[in-house]
């Protein structure tokens, strides 16, 4: 498996390792709960080293092409969350594309589809004069309602910013982006310089989290997850996201398919689920009105900040509004279940 450049960094401290997409990564360093309520209450901080790291320079007209927004009108210095889509319309991968220069731009990838997305991009970049390579350095996460005060810099940095900007003395590119539903700043850097920044933010009040409390926060945030919430087999409608379709575009990658099922309407949405009791629904289970099978849960956990079981599920499109009663099958047992609207949590602003 792939180390990133913290990996002895996250042994000293204990981390318990888990194989993600080929890569070694800290899934926790103590208890799930606690760090989820680090991120919820003060700073967390995390390894993100494994995601996909893209730099295209040349025409913006070819990320225009390629993906499914509008990344032109994206100013310097700003970012936009985006798809990247087959030709039938179904997801191959949803990322943040930050613009850094009027000719040149990152695109950050789930760690599980940066093959793919290098590859795709690099095949529809035919007929752009573009060059398409891979970003070297680490990332680093900070995130939480404390983390203005562990990196004592960008308060004037906007929500989907991005700038160059210094941390202990060293160089670094500074994002005001996340996936955890709370404030916080993702910091690009070297990986010469990753174990210090990440010594200093932790000796400045920042508590070290693995990829498990990750999961219970973007749930809880109503974030999606490729392979859960999103995949080929289903487009940005089918999981409430037609909003960063630019369908408005003359021509892109998917734009007849996605053109298709925006004007007919997606048969399946995601929806928000509610459960009685302490057993979470999980991945796979089956959701059901008046005994008919109507879905599957995409996602699910016992929410360590509401204290009660949520999930996110595709069901049928009709029985997607907030206030209708559902089921879920969870080994065997009927469990009451209640559609709600997304985000289940939404911090203070």
């Amino acid at each position: 498996m792939r180390r990133t450049a913290l990996f002895d960094v996250h042994s000293r401290l204990g981390a318990a390792f888990t194989d993600f997409a080929g890569w070694s990564m800290p899934l926790r360093y103590g208890s799930d709960l606690a760090e989820h309520h680090t991120v919820r209450d003060g700073a967390g901080l995390f390894d993100l080293s494994h995601m996909g790291r893209i730099r295209v320079s040349g025409d913006p007209a070819f990320l225009d092409w390629a993906l499914v927004g509008r990344m032109s009108a994206v100013k310097v210095g700003r970012a936009k969350y985006t798809m990247l889509c087959h030709t039938n319309g179904g997801v191959l991968d949803d990322l943040v594309v930050y613009r850094l220069a009027e000719r040149e731009f990152m695109v950050v990838a789930n760690a599980a589809n940066a093959a793919v997305v290098r590859a795709m991009l690099g095949e529809h970049s035919n007929g752009y004069a573009v060059r398409v390579d891979e970003q070297p350095g680490v990332l680093i996460a900070v995130q939480g309602p404390k983390s203005l005060d562990v990196l004592g810099t960008g308060a004037d940095l906007p929500y989907y910013g991005i700038r160059p900007d210094r941390l202990d003395g060293r160089e670094v590119l500074l994002a005001r982006t996340g996936y955890t539903g709370e404030d916080g700043f993702e910091i690009y850097c070297s990986a010469g310089d990753a174990p210090a920044i990440w010594e200093w933010a932790a000796a400045r009040g920042a508590r070290p989290c693995g990829l498990a409390c990750r999961d219970t926060l973007r749930l809880e945030a109503g974030m999606p997850l490729y392979g859960h919430e999103l995949s080929v087999r289903s487009t940005p409608f089918h999981a409430g996201l037609g909003r960063v379709v630019a369908l408005d575009k003359p021509d892109f990658v998917g734009a007849a398919a996605l053109r298709s099922v925006a004007a007919a309407g997606p048969e399946t949405l995601l929806a928000g689920l509610v459960t009685e009791g302490r057993r979470a629904p999980r991945a796979g289970y089956r959701v059901l009105h008046e005994g008919t099978d109507v879905g599957v849960v995409t996602s699910g956990a016992l929410s360590p900040t509401l204290g009660h079981p949520v999930a996110m599920a595709q069901v049928t499109a009709a029985l997607a509004e907030p206030g209708t009663k559902l089921a879920v099958d969870i080994r065997g047992t009927r469990v009451d279940a209640e559609v709600v609207a997304l985000p289940f949590y939404r911090r203070a602003r």
